[in-house]
Protein backbone atom coordinates (compact mmCIF):
# COMPACT_ATOMS: atom_id res chain seq x y z
CA UNK A 1 0.00 0.00 0.00
CA UNK A 2 2.74 2.57 0.71
CA UNK A 3 4.01 2.56 -2.76
CA UNK A 4 1.37 3.66 -3.77
CA UNK A 5 -0.48 6.94 -3.86
CA UNK A 6 -3.04 7.11 -1.34
CA UNK A 7 -6.65 8.97 -1.94
CA UNK A 8 -9.46 9.06 0.03
CA UNK A 9 -12.93 8.28 -0.89
CA UNK A 10 -16.28 9.40 1.13
CA UNK A 11 -19.42 7.42 0.14
CA UNK A 12 -17.34 4.34 -1.49
CA UNK A 13 -20.34 2.38 -2.09
CA UNK A 14 -22.50 4.77 -3.58
CA UNK A 15 -23.46 4.41 -7.27
CA UNK A 16 -20.01 7.16 -8.34
CA UNK A 17 -18.31 5.77 -5.50
CA UNK A 18 -18.13 1.95 -7.25
CA UNK A 19 -16.94 3.67 -10.60
CA UNK A 20 -14.48 6.20 -9.20
CA UNK A 21 -12.26 2.75 -7.27
CA UNK A 22 -11.43 1.28 -10.68
CA UNK A 23 -10.40 4.71 -11.72
CA UNK A 24 -7.94 5.18 -9.29
CA UNK A 25 -6.56 1.86 -9.36
CA UNK A 26 -5.79 2.51 -13.28
CA UNK A 27 -3.94 6.26 -12.07
CA UNK A 28 -1.88 4.40 -10.41
CA UNK A 29 -3.57 5.35 -6.46
CA UNK A 30 -4.62 3.25 -3.57
CA UNK A 31 -8.06 3.93 -2.74
CA UNK A 32 -8.75 4.32 0.94
CA UNK A 33 -12.16 3.55 1.02
CA UNK A 34 -14.58 4.72 3.98
CA UNK A 35 -18.03 3.27 3.91
CA UNK A 36 -21.06 2.53 7.31
CA UNK A 37 -20.96 -0.56 5.19
CA UNK A 38 -17.71 -1.77 3.73
CA UNK A 39 -17.74 -4.07 0.43
CA UNK A 40 -18.39 -7.58 0.74
CA UNK A 41 -16.19 -8.32 -2.69
CA UNK A 42 -13.10 -10.26 -2.59
CA UNK A 43 -10.33 -8.76 -1.65
CA UNK A 44 -8.64 -5.93 -3.74
CA UNK A 45 -5.20 -5.19 -3.04
CA UNK A 46 -5.67 -1.73 -4.31
CA UNK A 47 -8.48 -0.96 -1.77
CA UNK A 48 -7.92 -0.46 1.82
CA UNK A 49 -11.72 -0.38 3.63
CA UNK A 50 -12.29 1.34 6.97
CA UNK A 51 -15.85 1.66 8.35
CA UNK A 52 -17.25 4.95 9.77
CA UNK A 53 -19.35 4.50 12.96
CA UNK A 54 -22.45 5.43 13.41
CA UNK A 55 -21.31 7.12 16.49
CA UNK A 56 -19.14 10.26 16.24
CA UNK A 57 -16.83 11.66 16.40
CA UNK A 58 -15.45 8.02 16.48
CA UNK A 59 -13.00 8.06 13.57
CA UNK A 60 -11.20 5.40 11.83
CA UNK A 61 -7.73 5.33 11.98
CA UNK A 62 -6.78 6.97 9.03
CA UNK A 63 -3.15 7.19 7.69
CA UNK A 64 -1.83 9.86 5.41
CA UNK A 65 -4.18 11.00 2.86
CA UNK A 66 -3.50 14.06 0.56
CA UNK A 67 -6.52 13.92 -1.74
CA UNK A 68 -9.63 13.18 -0.56
CA UNK A 69 -12.83 12.32 -2.25
CA UNK A 70 -16.63 12.44 -0.67
CA UNK A 71 -18.99 11.19 -3.17
CA UNK A 72 -21.67 10.82 -0.03
CA UNK A 73 -24.16 13.45 0.12
CA UNK A 74 -21.92 17.04 0.63
CA UNK A 75 -24.58 17.84 3.67
CA UNK A 76 -22.54 14.83 5.73
CA UNK A 77 -19.08 15.74 4.80
CA UNK A 78 -18.33 18.63 8.11
CA UNK A 79 -18.90 15.58 10.02
CA UNK A 80 -15.75 14.27 8.92
CA UNK A 81 -13.53 17.57 8.46
CA UNK A 82 -11.65 16.18 11.63
CA UNK A 83 -10.53 12.76 10.30
CA UNK A 84 -9.52 15.05 6.85
CA UNK A 85 -7.21 17.31 8.52
CA UNK A 86 -5.52 14.80 10.53
CA UNK A 87 -4.97 12.85 7.59
CA UNK A 88 -2.71 15.95 6.35
CA UNK A 89 -5.05 17.01 3.27
CA UNK A 90 -4.34 19.37 0.82
CA UNK A 91 -7.18 18.84 -1.83
CA UNK A 92 -10.76 17.93 -0.90
CA UNK A 93 -13.20 16.97 -3.99
CA UNK A 94 -16.49 17.06 -3.07
CA UNK A 95 -19.71 15.67 -5.36
CA UNK A 96 -22.87 18.51 -4.93
CA UNK A 97 -25.66 18.67 -7.05
CA UNK A 98 -27.37 20.88 -9.81
CA UNK A 99 -30.26 20.15 -7.54
CA UNK A 100 -29.10 23.25 -5.72
CA UNK A 101 -30.32 25.68 -8.69
CA UNK A 102 -33.25 23.32 -9.64
CA UNK A 103 -34.93 22.84 -6.22
CA UNK A 104 -34.51 26.55 -4.68
CA UNK A 105 -37.35 27.90 -5.80
CA UNK A 106 -39.45 24.32 -5.59
CA UNK A 107 -43.15 24.88 -4.30
CA UNK A 108 -42.28 21.60 -2.30
CA UNK A 109 -40.92 22.33 0.93
CA UNK A 110 -38.76 19.04 0.96
CA UNK A 111 -37.30 20.02 -2.04
CA UNK A 112 -36.48 23.44 -0.89
CA UNK A 113 -34.66 21.40 2.44
CA UNK A 114 -32.47 19.84 -0.33
CA UNK A 115 -31.45 22.33 -2.14
CA UNK A 116 -30.44 24.36 1.51
CA UNK A 117 -28.81 21.45 2.48
CA UNK A 118 -26.63 21.26 -0.20
CA UNK A 119 -26.19 24.85 0.10
CA UNK A 120 -24.86 24.82 3.54
CA UNK A 121 -22.42 21.50 2.94
CA UNK A 122 -20.95 23.43 0.06
CA UNK A 123 -20.29 26.94 2.40
CA UNK A 124 -19.51 24.55 4.97
CA UNK A 125 -16.28 23.00 2.50
CA UNK A 126 -15.61 26.46 1.54
CA UNK A 127 -15.18 27.77 4.93
CA UNK A 128 -13.28 25.22 6.30
CA UNK A 129 -11.34 24.48 3.60
CA UNK A 130 -10.09 27.95 3.25
CA UNK A 131 -9.48 28.43 7.18
CA UNK A 132 -7.26 25.35 7.34
CA UNK A 133 -4.88 26.35 3.76
CA UNK A 134 -6.54 23.36 1.89
CA UNK A 135 -7.56 23.58 -1.85
CA UNK A 136 -11.56 22.57 -2.02
CA UNK A 137 -13.47 21.18 -5.96
CA UNK A 138 -16.80 21.24 -6.20
CA UNK A 139 -18.61 19.09 -8.89
CA UNK A 140 -22.94 19.30 -9.27
CA UNK A 141 -23.76 16.56 -11.87
CA UNK A 142 -27.03 16.76 -13.56
CA UNK A 143 -29.48 13.63 -13.71
CA UNK A 144 -26.51 10.52 -12.58
CA UNK A 145 -28.04 7.68 -14.09
CA UNK A 146 -26.14 4.24 -14.67
CA UNK A 147 -25.34 0.41 -13.43
CA UNK A 148 -29.48 0.55 -12.63
CA UNK A 149 -28.45 1.91 -9.26
CA UNK A 150 -29.19 5.33 -10.06
CA UNK A 151 -32.98 6.66 -8.26
CA UNK A 152 -33.70 8.88 -11.08
CA UNK A 153 -33.86 7.23 -14.44
CA UNK A 154 -33.95 3.66 -12.34
CA UNK A 155 -37.22 4.42 -11.17
CA UNK A 156 -39.00 5.61 -14.26
CA UNK A 157 -38.28 1.82 -15.87
CA UNK A 158 -39.43 0.56 -12.81
CA UNK A 159 -42.50 2.37 -13.06
CA UNK A 160 -42.52 1.20 -17.18
CA UNK A 161 -42.37 -2.63 -16.02
CA UNK A 162 -45.22 -2.86 -13.77
CA UNK A 163 -47.56 -0.43 -15.39
CA UNK A 164 -46.45 -0.42 -19.08
CA UNK A 165 -46.74 3.10 -19.48
CA UNK A 166 -45.56 5.92 -18.11
CA UNK A 167 -47.82 9.18 -17.23
CA UNK A 168 -46.52 12.51 -18.71
CA UNK A 169 -48.14 15.61 -17.65
CA UNK A 170 -48.61 17.94 -20.35
CA UNK A 171 -45.72 17.98 -23.47
CA UNK A 172 -43.17 16.81 -21.55
CA UNK A 173 -40.77 19.02 -23.68
CA UNK A 174 -38.53 20.44 -20.97
CA UNK A 175 -34.82 19.46 -21.85
CA UNK A 176 -32.76 17.13 -19.78
CA UNK A 177 -28.78 16.54 -19.91
CA UNK A 178 -28.61 13.21 -18.36
CA UNK A 179 -25.22 12.09 -17.22
CA UNK A 180 -23.42 8.95 -17.13
CA UNK A 181 -21.87 7.93 -13.34
CA UNK A 182 -18.57 6.13 -14.97
CA UNK A 183 -18.49 10.30 -16.61
CA UNK A 184 -18.84 12.13 -13.30
CA UNK A 185 -16.14 9.30 -11.57
CA UNK A 186 -13.85 10.38 -14.46
CA UNK A 187 -14.33 14.06 -13.34
CA UNK A 188 -13.90 13.52 -10.22
CA UNK A 189 -10.45 11.44 -10.62
CA UNK A 190 -9.19 14.25 -12.81
CA UNK A 191 -10.10 17.27 -10.23
CA UNK A 192 -7.95 15.38 -7.84
CA UNK A 193 -4.86 17.01 -9.13
CA UNK A 194 -5.60 19.84 -11.97
CA UNK A 195 -4.42 23.28 -10.51
CA UNK A 196 -6.60 25.48 -12.34
CA UNK A 197 -9.86 23.48 -10.24
CA UNK A 198 -8.37 24.82 -7.17
CA UNK A 199 -11.31 26.46 -5.12
CA UNK A 200 -13.38 26.10 -7.99
CA UNK A 201 -16.98 24.68 -8.55
CA UNK A 202 -17.56 23.22 -11.76
CA UNK A 203 -21.86 21.90 -13.23
CA UNK A 204 -21.39 18.27 -14.83
CA UNK A 205 -23.53 17.85 -17.31
CA UNK A 206 -24.51 15.02 -20.15
CA UNK A 207 -23.16 15.03 -23.25
CA UNK A 208 -26.41 15.20 -25.32
CA UNK A 209 -29.46 17.31 -24.68
CA UNK A 210 -32.93 16.25 -25.34
CA UNK A 211 -36.69 16.51 -24.29
CA UNK A 212 -38.11 14.85 -21.39
CA UNK A 213 -40.57 12.65 -23.68
CA UNK A 214 -37.52 11.70 -25.79
CA UNK A 215 -35.69 10.62 -22.50
CA UNK A 216 -38.91 8.21 -21.33
CA UNK A 217 -39.00 7.29 -24.58
CA UNK A 218 -35.61 5.95 -24.88
CA UNK A 219 -36.24 4.17 -21.15
CA UNK A 220 -39.13 2.02 -22.83
CA UNK A 221 -36.34 1.03 -25.75
CA UNK A 222 -34.10 0.04 -23.18
CA UNK A 223 -36.35 -2.33 -22.12
CA UNK A 224 -37.54 -3.87 -24.79
CA UNK A 225 -41.27 -2.01 -25.01
CA UNK A 226 -42.53 0.86 -27.33
CA UNK A 227 -43.30 3.83 -25.70
CA UNK A 228 -46.59 4.30 -24.16
CA UNK A 229 -46.82 7.83 -22.92
CA UNK A 230 -50.11 8.84 -21.47
CA UNK A 231 -50.66 12.63 -21.51
CA UNK A 232 -52.77 13.55 -18.31
CA UNK A 233 -54.63 16.86 -16.94
CA UNK A 234 -53.34 18.32 -13.75
CA UNK A 235 -56.06 17.94 -11.75
CA UNK A 236 -55.91 13.91 -12.51
CA UNK A 237 -52.04 13.67 -12.62
CA UNK A 238 -52.14 15.42 -8.75
CA UNK A 239 -54.98 12.93 -7.54
CA UNK A 240 -52.44 9.80 -9.14
CA UNK A 241 -49.37 11.76 -6.95
CA UNK A 242 -51.87 11.70 -3.85
CA UNK A 243 -52.33 7.69 -4.63
CA UNK A 244 -48.92 6.26 -5.60
CA UNK A 245 -47.47 8.29 -2.54
CA UNK A 246 -49.65 5.43 -0.73
CA UNK A 247 -46.63 3.02 -1.96
CA UNK A 248 -43.40 3.09 -0.19
CA UNK A 249 -41.28 3.30 -3.93
CA UNK A 250 -43.39 6.60 -4.49
CA UNK A 251 -44.02 8.01 -1.59
CA UNK A 252 -41.39 10.36 -2.40
CA UNK A 253 -42.97 11.44 -5.96
CA UNK A 254 -44.25 14.97 -6.01
CA UNK A 255 -46.32 17.43 -7.82
CA UNK A 256 -43.43 19.53 -8.39
CA UNK A 257 -41.86 17.00 -10.33
CA UNK A 258 -44.41 16.75 -12.47
CA UNK A 259 -44.33 20.17 -13.25
CA UNK A 260 -40.69 20.18 -14.52
CA UNK A 261 -41.40 18.02 -16.92
CA UNK A 262 -42.51 20.84 -18.91
CA UNK A 263 -39.46 23.03 -17.38
CA UNK A 264 -35.89 23.04 -19.01
CA UNK A 265 -32.95 22.02 -17.10
CA UNK A 266 -29.85 22.25 -18.62
CA UNK A 267 -26.66 23.46 -17.70
CA UNK A 268 -22.98 24.62 -19.20
CA UNK A 269 -20.22 22.12 -18.88
CA UNK A 270 -17.84 24.32 -21.07
CA UNK A 271 -15.55 25.47 -17.64
CA UNK A 272 -15.41 21.44 -16.73
CA UNK A 273 -14.24 20.53 -20.01
CA UNK A 274 -11.76 23.76 -20.30
CA UNK A 275 -10.26 22.90 -16.37
CA UNK A 276 -10.84 19.14 -15.89
CA UNK A 277 -11.13 17.53 -19.28
CA UNK A 278 -14.64 16.83 -18.84
CA UNK A 279 -15.78 15.07 -22.15
CA UNK A 280 -19.26 13.29 -21.28
CA UNK A 281 -21.00 10.66 -23.67
CA UNK A 282 -24.24 10.82 -25.25
CA UNK A 283 -27.47 9.54 -23.79
CA UNK A 284 -27.14 5.84 -23.78
CA UNK A 285 -28.80 3.11 -21.88
CA UNK A 286 -27.17 -0.30 -21.49
CA UNK A 287 -28.67 -3.35 -20.10
CA UNK A 288 -27.21 -2.96 -17.14
CA UNK A 289 -28.37 0.76 -16.47
CA UNK A 290 -31.33 -0.95 -16.24
CA UNK A 291 -32.40 -2.67 -13.34
CA UNK A 292 -34.31 -6.50 -13.81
Amino acid sequence: MDKWVKTGLLGANSLVGECIIPRLRDDGRHTVAFSRHPSGDEPDPGVTWLQLRASLPAYPEVPSITQWLCVAPIWVLPQYFGMIKTSGARRVVALSSTSLFIKKESSDSGEQHIAQRLAEGERALCTWAEAHGIEWVILRPTLIYGRGRDKNLTEIARFVRRWGFFPLLGQAEGLRQPVQAEDVAAACVSALTRPAAANRAYNLSGGETLSYREMVSRIFGAIGKSPRLVTIPRWLFRLAVTTVNLMPRYRHWTMEMAERMNRDLVFDHAEAARDLGYSPGLFQLLTHDIPA
